[in-house]
This record gives structure tokens, C-alpha cells and sequence, in this order.
């Protein structure tokens, strides 16, 4: 009877694992219109529920010859650019990519971005999760609140 009794909490517990929800999470992924053969973009809010700090270290995407993750910033009236490696995502927090701060440049698209298209991507992150997402094409704006949307 012990053994059977061992055997039932080994299953609820295994149960209770998968139906914990992953610690890093994707929401409001959004892009703008594109013309293939340009550069699109792609914004999106990262949040980690985990205890641990992550950082964002590679983004793909199979309609885009490269994504790099960059940030902008205003100095002096001027905007600009910079590459990043990484972009951290502490625990319990969220990172918003957005107008004016960070965002993906999708680089080299390999086909036209239209309004009410998807374009799957893959976030790796430095403690080896990956996230396969997409972002909604809209209409160019910043589309409302999105809270609910889960990739």
C-alpha cells in the first residue's frame, strides 16, 4: 500500500510540473507593414515569472535573412540606434519592446509583411529556453492593449 501511495504523489507531482506555466513569457507581439527585400520590425513585451534573472540573446525568423535586437534612444534631438547582445529580463519583471526603446529589426524580409499576417520567430534566451512566437502584422500603429494575447 505504501508503494501505491508513492506512486500517486509521483503522478500528481509530475502533474503538477506540466501544468505550471513556463517562466518566460511572450505577450502583445506586433509588427508594422513591410515591402520584401526591406526591413521590418517587431515589438512585443517579455516577462519572467521565474525566480532567476534571464536575458534575450537571439531572435530568428524564417521571413527575414537576420533579426538583431537593437535600442533607441533621443540625445541632443537626435534618435538613434544601437545594437544589442543581450537584453536582460529580471525575475518577476517585464521588458517592453516598443516605439522609442527596444525592438527587433527584421532584416532582409523574404516576403511582403500585409496587415493580418504572422511572422513566426524563435526567442532564445541565455538559459537555454526557447520560445517559438509570432507577431501580429497591423496596420502600422501601436495596436491597444493586448494583455491576454499568450504566444
Amino acid at each position: 500500500m505504501k508503494l501505491f501511495g508513492a506512486l500517486a504523489l509521483s503522478v500528481s507531482l509530475a502533474a503538477a510540473a506540466q501544468a505550471a506555466p513556463p517562466p518566460l513569457s511572450v505577450s502583445g507581439a506586433w509588427s508594422r507593414p513591410a515591402v520584401a527585400g526591406t526591413n521590418g520590425v517587431g515589438y512585443m513585451t517579455l516577462a519572467n515569472a521565474g525566480r532567476t534573472p534571464d536575458a534575450l540573446v537571439k531572435v530568428e525568423s524564417p521571413l527575414a535573412a537576420r533579426v538583431e535586437v537593437h535600442s533607441a534612444s533621443m540625445a541632443g534631438g537626435v534618435m538613434s540606434m544601437k545594437l544589442q547582445d543581450r537584453v536582460a529580463v529580471p525575475p518577476g519583471g517585464k521588458v517592453a519592446f516598443a516605439p522609442g526603446g527596444y525592438h527587433l529589426m527584421l532584416i532582409g524580409l523574404t516576403k511582403t509583411l500585409k496587415a493580418g499576417d504572422q511572422v513566426p520567430a524563435t526567442l532564445t534566451f541565455a538559459g537555454g529556453v526557447k520560445l517559438k512566437m509570432a507577431f501580429a502584422v497591423g496596420t502600422g500603429a501601436a495596436p491597444g492593449r493586448m494583455d491576454n494575447m499568450q504566444h
